[in-house]
Parts: C-alpha cells; structure tokens; sequence
C-alpha cells in the first residue's frame, strides 16, 4: 500500500509494527515462545550436543517401537548404520530392527553413554531416576519432549541432559548428512 507522496506504508506489512489494525496475531496463539514450566534447566548448546554425539559410543534408546511408522523405530534405522552401539529398551519387544531389546536400562549389558528416550513427558521422571541408578553420562529427551522437574534431577546427579531435539536430526546435522 502506498502512501501520499508515493512512499510505501511498511507498518500494514510488518506483523510486529501492525497496520490499521494493530499488530497481527497468530489465528492459534503465539507460536514464538515454547511452553515451559515455572522451574527451567538450561538448553544444551549446539557445541555440548556435537561434543555429546563425539563422545558417546553407545546409546540406549528407551521407548523405541518395532512399529516402522514411529519417529523411536525411524530413529533407531538410522543410528543402527552409525559405528554407536545401539541398545533398545523396551519390555513389549524381544526384538527391534535385529537387535534384542531390553525390558530395562538395568538389564544392558554395559552402561549406555547416551539414554535416548521416547516416552510421554510424565514418564520421564521414572527414566530418569533409572539412568540415574544405573549410571549414565546423558539423558536425551527426544523432539517434543520437556520435563524440566526430570531435567534439573538429571542435572543435580551430574548427569547432562538435552531437552526437545531429535538424536538422529542433530547427528546427521553434525555428521555432514539428512539421510535415512
């Protein structure tokens, strides 16, 4: 839209100086600020998930579904073909994708560096207490996943943890490729 004079009236095109009717509005609500609860753990940075990813050799994946159209199974197909040692953990499988799954992060054969989960936000705190017992270094709390009450658990146990982001997005992005 034009103004007199021939000048432009950038207001009615930019959504935070509004137009004749204020500032625009998302139709479902602000969709800039995620939902957090009154108690926040800090976000693990770009550097600390690449150094994470480094550093682990093995990565229990809690959750994970035998199901091809689940995010765990899509997951666990792509870090099987990663040089990680790749342990399932779920008790209503005795198999996903060739590997034998676990009833339990106690039942492993080793410690898993990375505890990956893919459980509803009010399981986490039970998962968290178990990576707890059974001593590992990370917990990942896979896309769409935030309990910060489990996180500054993990955290106050000296455990790391990286909250809402996806295993096999960050180390494909750090490992050169987006692929299945």
């Amino acid at each position: 839209m034009r103004r007199a004079g021939g000048r432009r009236d950038h207001r009615r095109h930019d959504p935070h100086l509004g137009g004749p009717r204020g500032p625009r509005r998302h139709p479902l609500g602000s969709r800039s600020r995620p939902r957090r609860s009154a108690v926040t753990v800090p976000d693990a940075t770009p550097r600390d998930r690449l150094r994470i990813l480094r550093e682990a050799e093995s990565v229990a994946l809690v959750g994970v579904s035998a199901n091809p159209l689940r995010s765990s199974n899509f997951v666990a197909t792509y870090l099987v073909r990663t040089p990680l040692r790749i342990y399932p953990v779920n008790p209503n499988y005795d198999e996903v994708l060739g590997l034998r799954c676990y009833p339990s992060l106690a039942a492993l054969p080793e410690v898993p560096d990375i505890v990956d989960v893919f459980r509803r936000p009010e399981d986490l705190p039970e998962v968290v207490e178990e990576a707890i017992a059974v001593g590992a270094k990370v917990v990942w709390f896979q896309l769409g996943l935030r309990n910060d009450e489990a996180a500054r658990r993990a955290v106050e146990a000296g455990l790391e943890v990286v909250q809402d982001r996806c295993l096999k997005i960050e180390h494909a992005r750090f490992a050169g490729g987006l692929h299945v």
